[in-house]
């Protein structure tokens, strides 16, 4: 068994699988080490997708509670990613549903558009923080299903059929909304 270097599982390990069907049978230790192997990247993506440090804390709760919840019912139909995830696209779908709205643009937007450099000056050698930061700006102003489908892809490395399974669309729309998403990208990331 190769080593998933995404989710730190060494070699003789049980799958992320095989450790829920063993908490499903009352192995608290295998939850744990589940927790441990998905906590920080789970929380990452909710927080890159809602902008809000309190309500992604909140979502992630309610994300591994389901997991808990469903315990006893949990098959190995899919990866144990694509199901944890689906669950966080859910909860999150649900919560804007709710709330029938989308995140907004932060207040002091325009300020601090005016404050970005200008491409063609000589501050164009930014530092590796503010290359960063330029692309975390230009994800948050991505539309949220294509900014969706870029985190998936590049920071779980999950593939266009996962996503799908994820977000509940087929492979074809998923490839079409990380291509819009990449173009976007570079657009506003070219000098």
């Amino acid at each position: 068994m190769a080593k998933d270097r995404r989710l730190d599982r060494k070699q003789g390990e049980p799958t992320d699988e095989e450790q829920l069907l063993a908490y499903g049978a009352g192995d608290v230790t295998a939850f744990q080490a589940l927790y441990s192997r998905h906590r920080g990247p789970l929380f990452r993506h909710l927080h890159r997708q809602l902008r809000d440090q309190g309500l992604a804390e909140e979502l992630f709760q309610d994300t591994w509670q389901r997991v808990i919840t469903a315990r006893d019912r949990y098959r190995p139909e899919a990866k144990f990613s694509t199901w944890l995830y689906q669950i966080a696209h859910n909860r999150v779908t649900d919560h804007w549903r709710a709330r029938q709205h989308r995140p907004s643009a932060p207040d002091d937007a325009a300020e601090l558009a005016e404050r970005v450099p200008d491409p063609e000056t000589p501050e164009r050698a930014l530092s590796a923080f503010e290359e960063r930061r330029r692309l975390q700006r230009a994800l948050e102003d991505l539309p949220d299903d294509q900014r969706e489908v870029v985190l998936l892809r590049l920071e779980q490395e999950l593939s266009l059929e996962e996503i799908g399974e994820i977000t509940g669309v087929g492979r074809e729309t998923v490839k079409s909304r990380l291509r819009y998403a990449m173009d976007k990208l570079r657009g506003r990331l070219q000098p």
